[in-house]
């Protein structure tokens, strides 16, 4: 064998070794990142009280159904203008009730807030360092933000 094969087997070697590598890592990444969604960040403070478990306890991880529920009970606890029934329409149309709905422009969650400003209205709304991809977190914001400003952005 050659100098040059050899040194074109260590070559392909490092650079097989280097991909496994690479792959293990981003591979380990991408599970970390989707946990992360579900847990809380106790980074940020909260300006408001959090929520109590007690208040729409529906577990929004068990379907379509549960969340519709979390979203009437939520609608109809802080009062939004057009009731449930607007409260549902939105969610369908901006994640048709997916909790990990997610799109290019940086959205997440059933009512689709964008992310960068995700845990400044966590925080105000009583859920400090929640994720967006919590459905009650995400619904419990927005009817509290929709109950006191309106559906603006959301608006049909």
């Amino acid at each position: 064998m050659t100098q040059s094969q050899t040194m074109r087997r260590r070559i392909l070697a490092a650079c097989s070794i280097a991909a496994i590598v690479t792959i293990l890592s981003a591979t380990a990444a991408i599970a970390a990142i989707a946990e992360a969604r579900h847990t809380a960040h106790p980074t940020v403070r909260s300006s408001e009280p959090q929520v109590p478990n007690k208040v729409c306890d529906f577990d929004w991880r068990k379907g379509d159904w549960q969340v519709k529920q979390l979203i009437r009970c939520a609608a109809e606890h802080w009062t939004v203008p057009g009731g449930a029934a607007m409260a549902l329409a939105i969610a369908d149309r901006e994640s048709h009730y997916q909790p990990r709905a997610y799109n290019s422009s940086g959205c997440a969650g059933i009512y689709q807030h964008m992310l960068r400003y995700w845990p400044e209205r966590a925080a105000a709304y009583g859920f400090p360092g929640w994720s967006a991809f919590n459905a009650r977190a995400n619904i419990i914001v927005t009817m509290r933000m929709v109950h006191l400003s309106g559906w603006g952005p959301w608006a049909p």
